[in-house]
């Protein structure tokens, strides 16, 4: 079977640590929750935000405190390149982050880092993390226990559940990801569906040639390994490991199991 090391490059991750000692490539899922819990506190307040109501106003994160940012001139470019850029009183905010009116939080519980937008109409629920530099685009739905690495996309109508993103890995445009690691530099094609759970009831089941192992989860998606891409419109199985620099084609479904580096699926 695969290891974590086989799959992801995580010298450069934030949140390695959760890797560590990992029996199994799927055994950072089962940590993600308490990870989470353990890694952010009631930090997103102010009292002009209440949970579950669009945000009447543009705010931004800086110097570990939330404030409105009405006075403030912003340049929306792209966040992933750095270029987000905010100035107040006529002072640049190095690393500022910006959450746009019309975006919903939901909980306190939000780890924001440097240089992240948050666009109109994105949803998040509480516990999130989510690291430097990264856009959560307008339409975007991070449904909880959602763990997004460095200068990463969750685009337009892709929706995230108990998932994690290493750093450069993109879903943006009406992508679902549930229970799912999307590796290293991974880019989904739009439409792409990381599904979870089987038709039949019962543990998920990973399959490598003849051996079988039961993963003891009701609930896996896709592990992609760094690297490797989706064609638009492409499908994974409940419970597919798919190696590095691996390529899913358009409208193609992956079947369930384990594939190795470089595989290409049609």
């Amino acid at each position: 079977m695969p290891t974590i090391g086989s799959l992801f490059d995580l010298a450069d991750f934030p949140d390695r640590e959760l890797f560590v000692d990992c029996p199994h490539v799927w055994t950072p899922l089962q940590r993600l929750s308490a990870y989470i819990a353990s890694q952010t506190t009631p930090s997103f307040q102010h009292l002009c935000i209440t949970d579950g109501v669009p945000l009447d106003s543009p705010y931004i994160w800086f110097n570990g405190r939330l404030r409105n940012a009405r006075e403030c001139i912003i340049t929306y470019d792209d966040a992933t390149k750095g270029k987000l850029a905010v100035w107040e009183n006529g002072q640049f905010l190095h690393g500022a982050s910006v959450i746009m009116a019309g975006a919903v939080i939901v909980g306190k519980n939000v780890k924001i880092g440097k240089g992240v937008l948050i666009e109109a109409g994105a949803m998040i629920k509480s516990p999130a993390i989510i690291g430097d530099q990264s856009e959560i685009r307008q339409g975007a739905y991070l449904r909880g226990n959602c763990l997004i690495g460095k200068r990463c996309v969750v685009g337009h109508a892709t929706e995230v559940k108990h998932s994690i993103f290493l750093n450069d890995a993109k879903a943006g445009h009406f992508a679902y990801l549930g229970d799912s690691i999307l590796g290293n530099r991974v880019n989904l094609g739009a439409g792409t569906k990381c599904a979870n759970l089987r038709f039949l009831s019962g543990n998920i089941q990973l399959r490598q040639g003849e051996t079988t192992l039961d993963t003891g989860l009701t609930k896996l998606g896709a592990i992609i390994g760094d690297g490797s891409q989706t064609g638009c419109n492409a499908v994974t199985s409940p419970g597919i490991v798919l190696g590095q620099d691996s390529l899913l084609m358009p409208n193609a479904t992956a079947p369930a199991g384990v594939h190795p580096r470089k595989s290409v699926l049609r």
